[in-house]
């Protein structure tokens, strides 16, 4: 697929057009809008047609990383009835947007477009949510390296949407070819658990078939799969040398690493992938000589835990982040009617909210 998206200055993304999108016909037919909008459709081109109506949407998160707007843009240009017709202003992909700030606009007969209302709230609401979980993990990484794991928390359907919010709030490696799809990024990765397993445990064993199958790329070990990552790690070092680039700790919550074993651990908690453990491994690494390994952690990270650890200084070279980027609403959207005809007219507590940020979109965008 050609690239259709850039970044701009100031790390603003060029509007995609509904050429990326290859919306579901069935969209256009109604099939994913809620009934009700269906049914006033009808009844208001039966009793009440031809009246100019302006929906307004919003949602209520404070330093939100907007994302959806042109997927949403798109999907009116492709399925409202003349959508030659309708005045579209819009803020744009990767804006950092306030509670209660409106987005998108749309101007038009209510008939021509309203039925996509719920869909444009769903699409709002998934990619500025994903964007937003993204941008405030970004903002704590301190220019530490980070890859999204996000493909195996949703249904395999959201991944292209999510990859690409993912890409607008800053993320540049995901796992799977789909995360990149809409921005022209592939997936990167090495080697699962199941590859250790089926070398009956042996991980130098693994690590060795990896590289004789991918000889140009340095190995990236998994590392947890004895629950043993210090001693892994240095015999795997001591084994690959310089063909060693980093290992993964992926320690289960459930566990505590054997590390431990003959330790005190009654100033912390040791289970999972540990602030302690990582100190330890670094350490053991650097004082046999390996101090270009470079150590990946996994297992439920979030914008908190990353935080806590940039600011004590946990050696940490990449964090893989995957549940806190997609399982996790935090932005809900909602579409209201709040003029008719060009006079203010909403239902109580709604009303046409002014901004000076929104830009009219042409039609067509591309």
């Amino acid at each position: 697929m050609e690239l259709e998206v850039t970044l701009k200055e100031q790390g603003k993304i060029s509007r995609l057009t509904n050429k990326t999108f290859q919306f579901d016909p069935k969209l256009g037919e109604g099939f994913y809008a809620a009934n009700y909008f269906l049914k006033s459709r009808e009844i208001i081109e039966k009793f009440a047609p031809n009246h100019k109506v302006t929906m307004q949407f919003f949602q209520r998160t404070d330093d939100a990383k907007l994302c959806g707007v042109d997927e949403a843009i798109a999907l009116l240009h492709t399925f409202a009835k003349s959508p030659q017709n309708l005045d579209i202003y819009a803020l744009n992909d990767g804006d950092i947007i306030q509670a209660n700030e409106p987005v998108l606009k749309v101007t038009g007969r209510y008939e021509d477009f309203g039925f996509l209302e719920s869909m444009i709230d769903g699409i709002l609401a998934r990619r500025t949510s994903v964007c937003t979980n993204v941008y405030w993990v970004m903002k704590e990484l301190n220019g530490t390296d980070i890859f999204s794991m996000a493909d195996r928390q949703d249904d395999y359907h959201t991944q292209i949407g999510d990859g690409y919010a993912s890409y607008v709030a800053g993320i540049r490696k995901v796992s799977t070819d789909a995360q990149g799809y809409w921005w022209g990024g592939k997936g990167v990765g090495t080697m699962p658990h199941a590859l250790i397993e089926l070398c009956g445990g042996d991980i130098c064993k693994a690590s060795d078939i990896y590289h004789k199958t991918y000889p140009n790329e340095q190995v990236t070990a998994l590392i947890d799969y004895h629950n043993n990552v210090v001693h892994d790690s240095l015999m795997l070092a001591r084994h690959l040398g310089k063909t060693l680039r980093a290992v993964r700790v992926d320690t289960s919550k459930a566990l505590v690493d054997h590390y431990f074993d003959d330790k005190d651990t009654s100033g912390f908690d040791p289970h999972g992938v540990c602030k302690e453990l990582i100190f330890a491994l670094r350490k053991a690494l650097d004082d046999e000589g390996f101090n270009w390994v470079k150590i990946i952690v996994s297992s439920s990270f979030n914008k908190d835990k990353i935080r806590e650890w940039v600011k004590l200084g946990v050696p940490v070279d990449t964090y893989g982040v995957g549940t806190s980027f997609v399982n996790n609403m935090t932005c809900g959207f909602t579409g209201d009617l709040v003029e008719l005809d060009g006079k203010p007219e909403a239902k109580e507590g709604r009303k046409n909210i002014p901004s000076t940020r929104l830009k009219k979109v042409p039609y067509p965008i591309y």
